[in-house]
């Protein structure tokens, strides 16, 4: 269910709701919101403070049900951890422990105050957009192929945030940027033999047709042949599921307005192709892309928000399947470039179609800036782990803008070194490149790929190999990352 959020201005110890939610800190210091409610209930919160009920920590939340002389049906009180090291970081953890709080109780609406705690460095809007993100993360479930909730279950539906009125942008951003995450964890979420090349494409023409201003294009394989994808092309030999070159333009700039350009790996299933992965956690390799996935979402949220961008989104969606007619290691593949590679290792697939559509994304658009995002390499999951995206560029400028949108959305990325130094490493001798450098620094070697294929561009390399889907049987995807790429759009409308 998607949470509808309102902006409040309610008195905590008077607001009639199911429930109201307030914070303390570590050392028993109330918020201001949780001493007027403490004030009204004659001291409840502060003798359950005294009694250790109520430690303050971070993770630890205590419901009090109908404490008299407050309107709430029930407070629910919110660790914050300490005062003096309490940051931005904390304070999206304890919003998104509230709403998971939130979601366990029998309840369809709640008010948050949470988002009058100070945050250093950050503004009201930015406390309000965080708080009703991790309140929709928090309420996302996914149904799409699992037997129906029981619709008796009381589900939250809606969500008062209690702050200024100036924080009325940080909730619009927030619930564009909340559909974007949805649409992007949905497409990751569904099984390979549902979500293929042309469920991508179906998906990506349903947005184009229900709004103004998207139009959609894609091409078959007929048309990748002709035009020359043959990097592309090789990938998808093996598989019955046919490829598609997804293309969603908005045009909500200046006519004549060079574009903003994101392009997203989108292989539906990984097997790895001849070089087959080991079987334990394959069935993970549906979201492999989720660069796709991110991608999409992101333009789902600037055309919510109806930015003032001329914007591109291209998908390359394939199937990486082992078959009797699938490429080969040692098979030398002529790019949409031009360019000519070595094929060391099937498994190194999504460099392979993201060349090609960077080519072409670049030749048909001529960007202003081109950023793609692919769940790129297992060597970066091991460099950054689950908690950062790693960021290549050799630009400078549209490095500090990306790192800066990760901060401002906790959607955070790390920089990585793009030298000509490890160039080498991609040699052959029997093409122009390899399409693996080795079994050291992988991620950085796979940007150092895409990099001959982006010459003379403004373009950013995001791998979320780590960050995209969280590991294990329950493990869904993370929708990372739409929050950065949005924010990133938002800073590039208010620079002008």
């Amino acid at each position: 269910m998607t949470v509808q959020f309102s902006l409040g201005s309610n008195a905590p110890e008077s607001t009639t709701t199911p429930v109201a939610v307030v914070g303390v800190y570590e050392n028993g210091v109330l918020t201001s919101a949780a001493a007027r409610i403490d004030t009204a209930a004659g001291g409840a919160i502060k003798r359950l403070v005294e009694a250790g009920d109520i430690t303050g920590k971070v993770g630890n939340v205590v419901t009090l049900l109908h404490p008299a002389g407050v309107a709430a049906a029930r407070v629910l009180v919110v660790g914050l951890g300490a005062q003096k090291t309490f940051d931005a970081a904390r304070y999206q953890r304890v919003t998104l422990e509230a709403a998971r709080a939130v979601g366990r109780l029998p309840v369809t609406e709640a008010v948050n105050w949470l988002p009058e705690v100070e945050v250093p460095g950050r503004d009201a809007a930015w406390r309000l957009r965080v708080a009703a993100l991790a309140t929709d993360h928090a309420a996302y479930r996914y149904t799409a192929t699992v037997k129906p909730r029981d619709k008796s279950l009381p589900e939250l539906a809606t969500m008062t945030l209690v702050g200024p009125a100036d924080g009325e942008a940080g909730l619009a951003e927030a619930r564009a940027i909340a559909e974007g995450v949805r649409y992007a964890k949905e497409l990751g979420n569904l099984p390979p033999n549902i979500c293929n090349p042309d469920y991508i494409a179906d998906q990506a023409k349903a947005f184009a047709d229900a709004h103004e201003g998207v139009t959609f294009e894609s091409l078959d394989r007929a048309d990748m042949e002709r035009e020359g994808f043959g990097s592309l092309l090789a990938v998808a030999r093996g598989s019955a599921n046919a490829p598609r070159l997804v293309i969603l333009q908005w045009n909500g700039g200046k006519d004549g307005e060079r574009p903003y350009a994101f392009v997203g790996k989108g292989i539906t299933f990984d097997t790895g192709g001849i070089s087959l992965k080991p079987g334990p956690g394959m069935e993970e390799m549906k979201f492999d892309m989720c660069g796709a996935a991110g991608v999409l979402g992101a333009f789902v949220a600037a055309v919510k928000l109806k930015l003032a961008v001329n914007l591109v989104c291209v998908v390359p969606a394939v199937e990486n399947m082992p078959d009797g007619d699938s490429y080969r290691p040692g098979d030398v593949l002529t790019s949409l470039s031009g360019i000519t590679i070595e094929v060391l290792n099937t498994d190194a697939e999504g460099r392979l179609i993201l060349c090609d559509a960077l080519t072409y994304t670049g030749k048909r658009f001529d960007p202003h800036t081109m950023i793609d995002a692919a769940t790129l390499t297992g060597a970066c999951v091991v460099a950054l782990g689950k908690h950062a995206s790693g960021l290549m560029t050799k630009d400078e400028s549209l490095s500090a803008e990306l790192l800066a949108a990760g901060e401002a959305t906790l959607d955070r990325a790390w920089r990585l070194p793009l030298w000509d130094d490890y160039q080498s490493q991609l040699d052959s001798g029997f093409a122009d490149v390899a399409n693996l450098g080795g079994k050291y620094a992988g991620a950085i070697t796979a940007g150092c790929f895409l990099s001959r294929f982006t010459e003379g561009r403004r373009w950013a390399h995001l791998d979320i190999a780590g960050t995209a889907w969280d590991e294990g049987r329950k493990g869904m995807a993370t929708g990372r990352p739409v929050p950065l790429l949005t924010q990133w759009l938002l800073d590039r409308v208010a620079a002008g």
